[in-house]
Order: structure tokens, then sequence, then C-alpha cells
């Protein structure tokens, strides 16, 4: 199955000087590259017909079951160019392995690891004049799946399609790293036990737009969501893990109960964490812990993290009471940002790999870009 030849479409879709002029400001989200990767499961036939096509608009049928039951998944990564001119991604593997638990859990087909991996190489590869020179700049990439049979019945699909789209990524933090403000959501949940919220699937973050709004209508940049069952012990923002920071320099980050989504950038941060000699607690954590411990000077530091950011550091988490939790001209702390830079600095080149973290797409050649 992982052998399953890819045809191509070479063409472009746009001229060089329209994708010169993207890459020289590309923002996040908004333009995509010339190609996507499609390949299609049946019940009787498995995975086939592996494609590298011109990026361009799906023709889906309106009775298609994704669009009535929610049968959808997806993943976030980057393709990173290093100073030689090398493309990489990072841990794309640990993508693959979190796209078949989602998979599990939305009953949709699982997809072979190594055709997860072939399939982004081969949309990096061919799209290899995307991937952004400039510094802080990278190639994200959406590898998702969808069920797309014809029929309306509450039952799993005997259909689907797994895809890959990509979009050069400016710098997230646009201005310098910055912390900021989340908000505690206390009327809505992202999850429930038993629920999806260890799946990355749309209907999480449809789920986290709402509270997000409000996060924004009181100036704060992400909403915190709390276990719906005590509205104190914390599960995770919207879209990234969070972790607190002690005095003693132990990293505490709330454990995978089934309703948090088991983020690759987080588990990097607790392995890098743990190298340098850093006591590491995945547990329980409370939103009185946190406040109590900034109080009291015993939490230090506090940061979220994800592939877009990659860390965030956070300054206040402001409540709805009044009650808010500031670290003040203290954030971001030390820790949070020596752990960036080193995790950054792995990804872009800058630092060895010494986890053997990068997967090479695109060798160094004679005259190959670089920043």
């Amino acid at each position: 199955m992982t052998d399953l030849a890819f045809t191509r479409t070479e063409a472009t879709r746009l001229p060089t000087e329209d994708r010169e002029r993207i890459l020289a400001d590309p923002g996040f989200g908004t333009h995509f590259t010339d190609h996507m990767v499609s390949i299609t499961w049946t019940e009787d036939a498995g995975w086939h017909d592996a494609e590298v096509l011109p990026y361009g608009p799906l023709q889906i049928d309106p009775a298609s079951s994704v669009l009535h039951y929610g049968q959808e998944i997806f993943e976030g990564l980057k393709a990173y160019r290093r100073p030689d001119g090398s493309i990489v991604t990072f841990r794309p593997e640990g993508n693959a392995q979190r796209l078949n638990d989602s998979a599990r859990r939305l009953a949709l087909p699982e997809l072979p690891q190594g055709l997860f991996v072939r399939a982004v190489q081969e949309l990096v590869a061919i799209d290899a004049d995307w991937v952004p020179t400039a510094a802080d700049q990278s190639l994200y990439l959406r590898p998702f799946m969808i069920a797309d049979e014809v029929f309306l019945g509450v039952r799993s699909a005997r259909r689907a399609r797994f895809l890959v789209i990509a979009s050069p990524a400016g710098p997230y933090f646009t201005g310098g790293v910055k912390p900021v403000a989340i908000w505690l959501s206390e009327h809505w949940a992202r999850a429930g036990h038993g629920g999806t919220g260890a799946a990355k699937c749309g209907g999480n973050y449809a789920a986290s737009l709402l509270p997000q709004n409000e996060a924004a209508e009181h100036g704060c940049a992400q909403v915190l969501f709390t276990d719906a069952e005590t509205d104190d012990t914390i599960d995770e923002l919207g879209g990234m893990n969070l972790f607190l920071v002690r005095s003693d320099g132990t990293l505490v980050t709330p454990e995978l109960n089934g309703n948090i989504l088991a983020g690759i950038t987080r588990k990097s941060l607790i392995e890098l964490a743990q190298d340098r000699g850093h006591a590491v607690e995945e547990r329980p954590v409370t939103v009185s812990e946190w406040r109590e411990g900034v109080a009291q000077g015993t939490i230090t530091e506090a940061f979220a993290c994800g592939t877009a950011a990659v860390i965030t550091p956070i300054g206040q988490l402001r409540t709805a009471d009044g009650r808010d939790i500031d670290f003040g001209d203290r954030a971001p702390g030390s820790l949070t940002m020596s752990l960036r830079e080193e995790l950054t600095g792995i990804q872009f080149g800058i630092r060895p790999d010494r986890f053997g973290w990068l997967t090479e797409i695109v060798p160094a050649l004679e005259g190959s870009p670089a920043r």
C-alpha cells in the first residue's frame, strides 16, 4: 500500500511573478500553492488513485456524507527551508499517527503512515518553489480526510478521500514574540469525556469559535477551556496546548485525558525540557492552582504551544469575575523563550537536529537560495 504510484500533473497555476509577490508577504492561510494531493479510499478497494493535481475546487455531491454528518479530520505541519537550501518537514510520522488516531474516533479509514509521509513529500517536492526563503517563514501543510460517499443515513461512510494542500506562512508574530492575554471560558466547553476532544476534527474547532469571539470582545487572543465536569481543571486552549512553569524549573501540563489533543509541539517541548534536566509533570492542572501559584511566586511562566505559533508566551489570564492572573512585566519568561529558540532553531536548521526529528524532502543543491 505504501508503494502506491502517484500520477502527476506538472502544470503550475500561478505565474512566477505572482508567486514571488505572495511570498514577499504570505500572511497565514490565505494563499495556496500550485498543486494538491488526492488519494481515494473505498471499502472494497482500499486506498487507490493517488494523484498530484493542480490546486482547485473539489467537485462534491450535495449528498456527500461529510456535509451532513461531519466525518472529517485534518492535520497541520510545516516544511522549512534550511540555510543550505534544503527543505525538511518536522516529525511527519507523528502527524500520520495522530491522523489515524482521529480516523478511528471518527469511523474513517486509517491511512498507512508511509503513504501519509509520501503524500506530504510529493506535494512539497513539486511545489518546492513555494517554500519561503525568508527568516521565520515556512510552508504550512494541511492534510485532511473527508467522507464523500453519496448517501443520507447515519452510518460510517464507505468512501473517503485524503487530500493535502499547502500555504506559505509568514512569521506568526510579525512584530516580535510578545505575551498575549487569554480568556477563561466559563460557560462553553470544547469537549466532554468520551467525546472527540482528542481527535483533530473540525467539530472541535467549530465549538471553540463562539467562545473565541467572546475572548476577542475582552481583548484576548485565545480562549482557555476547562473540563466541563469541574469548571476548574484545565483542558487546553482553542487550538493550542498549555504549559505552566514553576519557580524550580518544573514544567506542568494537563495530562492527555481524552479531552486534549496530543500536540506534536507539546510532545517535542516535553522531550527538549527533559533533555535539559527539567522535570515535566503531565497531570490534572487547575485554574485555582495557577492563580495560587502566581500569587505565591511558585508559578513564574505560562505559555501555549502549537504548530502555527510554536510557543506563545501568556502574560495574563482574564476572567469574567475580574480575578485575573497577571504575570506583568515578568512575561515572557526566560525558559519559555529559550525553549522556543531551541525548537525553531532545530526546525529551520539553525541548530543541530540531535533528536532525528527532521525528514529531508529536497536536498541542498548548488545555487539553492539560502537565508
